[in-house]
C-alpha cells in the first residue's frame, strides 16, 4: 500500500495531523513498529469500507434491536412452544443484594419484569444491607409483583451466602444469575427457553454479553465461542449470562463461602465435574448487560484482585478434585495454567522438513539444541532434494550427531507426503512437526506443548508463532477466515492480548498450523495422517485438525509455547500461475470436503467477521434473526 494512502487514512481516523502524531508516538512507545503497522492496516481497512467496522452502536441498531414486530414474533413462538410442551419451564432468577445503588437496582429488577418470557420468578436475598433504604425498597417491589420473592438476612454473610439464601427461595427448574446492578436483555429468558426445547439434555447454558457505560450505552461486547474447556480455564467463559439446571446446582452443593468474587466460577467448575461437555450450551446472542462503574470488575478487572485470587483457588481445588496435574496462577489477561509433565517424559521426534536454505536450517536446529529444556527428544531432518554443497555438508554433519537423523526424500515437494513418511520413521511416541524456518525462543516450548498433548482427549497442540519483528503470526486458526481458514490476530503486536485475551491465552481451537504442531504418533496414524493426495501443500494441517476433531479430539493453542517463524522463507509465496492453480484446487477441495463446517467454527463467534483477522464485528452476523 502506498505510504501517502496510509497517512491519509490514518489522519482521517485520528482527527488531524497533530492527533495523528500524538497517537503514533503513543503506539510506538507501547507496541513498537509492529503496533504501528497493525494500527495503520486497521485504519486503511476502515477507510476502504467507508465506515468503522467496530461501530457497536450501529451494529446493535441493525442486528440486535428488538422491534415491535420482533416482539410479536417472539410471543407467537412462545405460544407455539407452550402448546407443544404443555408448559413453559419456570426460570428462577437469583439476585444477591448488598447496599446497592437503588436506581440501578430498580433497573435490574425492571429488566426481569420486562422479559418477553412470562414464566419466571425473581429470588432476591438482601445480605443485611446497612443502607436503611434498601429493605423498604425491596419490600415495596415484592408487594407490587407476586413473582418477586424476598428474604432479608439477619447477618451479612457475603455474596456466596446471600446467593445460597436466594437459591433457597427458588422453585424453578432452571436458575439464572443476575447481579444487582446489571440488566437482562428483554428476550434473554425466551432465548434460554427455546434453547432448552431444542437441546433437552442441556444442563448449563451461557450467552454472549456486553457492558453499559456511564451513560447507560451498550459497549464492549464479548461474543463468545461454543464450549471451550481450555479457554474456560483461562477465564470464566460462562458469566454472563449463566443459566443452570436447578438440580445440578443442588448436586454441586450450591455456592461455597470463602470464594467470594469468583463464587460463580467455582460453582461452574463443580458443575462441570458432574456433567458431560455435550450438556453445556452456548447461545450466541447478547442476553446480559454488565454495568461498568468505579470499583466494578466490568470497569477494570484489577479493581477486585480478591476475585482473581479466589478464581485461582477455585481452579486449583478443581484440579485437585479431578486428579489433574496442573497449577493455576494469575496472569495479566486471565488465569495461567501450567500442566505438569510425567516423571519420565515420552520421547518426542522433532520432524524438520528442509530443502537447501542452510542459514534457516542451522538457526532452527541450533535454537532447538541450545534452548529446548525438554529432556527426551530426537531431531529427524527430512531433506527434500537439497543440492547446495554447504547444506549437504551440514546435513552430513548432523547425521553423525547424537540425537540427530537425516532422511533423504527427493520426490517433488508434497508437505503431507513428506510428513507422513517421516512419521513412519520417527522413533518417538510423540511427533512434533516444525518448519525449518522456525526458531525456539522460549526454552519450555516443547515441555509446554507435550504437557498439553498428553491430556485426555487432546489431538494436536500448536504454538504461538511470532514474526521476526515480534508481531503475531499464529495464535490459532479460524475456519472460514478469508475463504477457507486463516490465522486470527495475525500482525498483532506480541504483548497485545487480542480479542478478550485470545492472542495470549491457552484455548481450544478448530485447527493449528503444522509449522509447529505436536501430536501423539498413534493419534496421527489413527486419523490417517496428512492428506497427500488432495492437500500436498496448503490446508493439509487444517484438514488434519478437522479430522482429529471428527474423531473426538480437541486441538489446543498452547500460548506459552512461543517460537519465531520466518514464514514461507524456504518454499516462497504462491506467486506463479502453477502455484496459484494448485492453491485454488486445494481450496476447492476443502470446500467440497468440509462444506458449511468451514463457516461454523465452534471456537469462534458467528458475530465476528470472517473477512479480517482482527475479530471485528460481522456485518451481518451469521446468526438467525430473532
Amino acid at each position: 500500500m502506498r505510504p501517502l494512502r496510509l497517512v491519509t487514512a490514518a489522519m482521517r481516523i485520528a482527527g488531524g495531523p497533530a492527533r495523528l502524531l500524538h497517537k503514533i508516538v503513543a503506539v510506538y512507545r507501547r507496541d513498537g513498529l509492529p503496533g504501528l503497522r497493525y494500527g495503520l492496516a486497521l485504519a486503511t481497512r476502515n477507510r476502504d469500507a467507508g465506515a468503522d467496522l467496530n461501530d457497536y452502536r450501529e451494529w446493535v441498531r441493525r442486528y440486535d434491536t428488538v422491534s415491535d414486530s420482533v416482539r410479536a414474533r417472539i410471543r407467537g413462538r412462545l405460544r407455539a412452544l407452550e402448546l407443544e410442551s404443555g408448559k413453559l419451564p419456570l426460570v428462577s432468577v437469583l439476585m444477591p443484594v448488598y447496599n446497592p445503588n437503588l436506581t440501578w437496582l430498580g433497573e435490574a429488577i425492571g429488566s426481569v419484569q420486562a422479559q418477553l418470557y412470562p414464566n419466571w420468578e425473581l429470588c432476591i436475598a438482601d445480605d443485611a444491607s446497612t443502607d436503611f433504604g434498601v429493605r423498604p425498597f425491596l419490600e415495596a417491589r415484592a408487594r407490587e409483583d407476586g413473582r418477586i420473592k424476598l428474604v432479608c438476612r439477619a447477618t451479612n454473610g457475603h455474596i456466596a451466602a446471600a446467593s445460597n439464601s436466594a437459591l433457597a427461595l427458588a422453585s424453578g427448574e432452571w436458575l439464572a444469575l443476575l447481579d444487582q446492578d446489571d440488566l437482562l436483555s428483554e428476550h434473554a429468558l425466551f432465548c434460554v427457553a427455546e434453547a432448552i426445547k431444542v437441546h433437552p439434555l442441556a444442563r448449563l447454558i451461557y450467552s454472549d454479553e456486553d457492558k453499559l457505560d456511564a451513560d447507560g450505552e451498550r459497549c464492549a461486547p464479548y461474543f463468545k465461542c461454543d464450549w471451550n474447556p481450555d479457554l474456560f480455564y483461562s477465564h470464566n467463559l460462562i458469566s454472563h449470562l449463566g443459566v443452570y439446571h436447578t438440580a445440578l446446582v443442588h448436586r454441586a452443593g450450591g455456592f461455597r463461602p470463602g470464594l467470594e468474587g469468583s463464587q460463580d466460577y467455582d460453582l461452574a467448575l463443580r458443575c462441570l465435574e458432574l456433567i458431560g461437555q455435550d450438556q453445556i450450551l452456548h447461545i450466541p446472542r447478547v442476553l446480559y448487560h454488565w454495568r461498568m462503574h468505579a470499583g466494578s470488575v466490568a470497569e477494570k478487572g484489577g479493581n477486585k484482585a480478591y476475585a482473581a485470587a479466589a478464581g485461582v483457588r477455585a481452579l486449583n481445588q478443581h484440579f485437585a478434585r479431578q486428579g489433574i496435574a496442573a497449577t493455576a496462577t494469575c496472569g495479566p489477561h486471565g488465569y495461567h495454567v501450567s500442566r505438569t509433565l510425567p516423571r519420565d517424559p515420552p520421547q518426542t521426534s522433532l520432524i524438520v522438513l528442509t530443502r537447501n536454505g542452510l542459514h534457516l536450517l542451522r538457526r532452527c536446529i541450533d535454537s532447538f539444541v541450545q534452548k529446548t529444556t525438554y529432556p527426551n527428544y530426537e531431531i529427524l531432518v527430512v531433506d527434500n532434494g537439497s543440492d547446495e554443497k554447504a547444506t549437504l555438508d551440514y546435513l552430513a554433519q548432523l547425521q553423525h550427531s547424537v540425537g540427530m537423523r537425516v532422511l533423504r526424500d527427493d520426490r517433488p515437494f508434497n508437505f503431507s507426503a513428506l510428513a507422513n513418511r517421516a512419521v513412519e520413521e520417527a522413533r518417538g511416541s510423540l511427533i512434533a512437526l516444525v518448519n525449518n524456518d522456525t526458531e525456539a525462543i522460549t526454552p519450555e516450548w516443547l515441555s509446554v506443548m507435550v504437557a498439553h498433548v498428553l491430556q485426555p482427549g487432546v489431538g494436536a497442540v500448536g504454538a504461538r508463532l511470532l514474526y521476526p519483528g515480534e508481531a503475531v503470526q499464529h495464535a490459532g486458526v479460524v475456519l472460514g477466515l478469508r475463504g477457507v481458514a486463516g490465522h486470527v490476530h495475525a500482525g498483532l503486536p506480541r504483548e497485545r492480548p487480542g480479542y478478550f485475551g485470545r492472542a495470549v491465552l491457552t484455548h481450544s481451537c478448530s485447527a493449528v498450523t503444522a509449522a509447529c504442531l505436536v501430536v501423539r504418533k498413534s493419534v496421527y496414524q489413527e486419523v490417517g495422517g496428512m492428506d497427500e493426495t488432495n492437500l500436498g501443500v496448503a490446508y493439509g494441517d487444517v484438514d488434519f485438525c478437522l479430522r482429529l476433531g471428527a474423531a473426538g479430539y480437541r486441538n489446543v493453542l498452547a500460548a506459552d509455547a512461543e517460537l519465531l517463524h520466518h514464514e514461507s522463507a524456504t518454499r516462497g509465496a504462491d506467486d506463479t500461475p502453477a502455484k496459484r492453480e494448485r492453491f485454488a484446487a486445494e481450496a476447492a477441495y476443502m470446500h467440497a470436503r468440509w462444506g458449511e463446517q468451514l463457516f461454523n467454527d465452534p471456537a469462534y463467534s458467528p458475530n465476528l467477521t470472517l473477512d479480517y483477522v482482527d475479530c471485528s464485528l460481522a456485518w451481518p452476523p451469521r446468526v438467525e434473526p430473532l
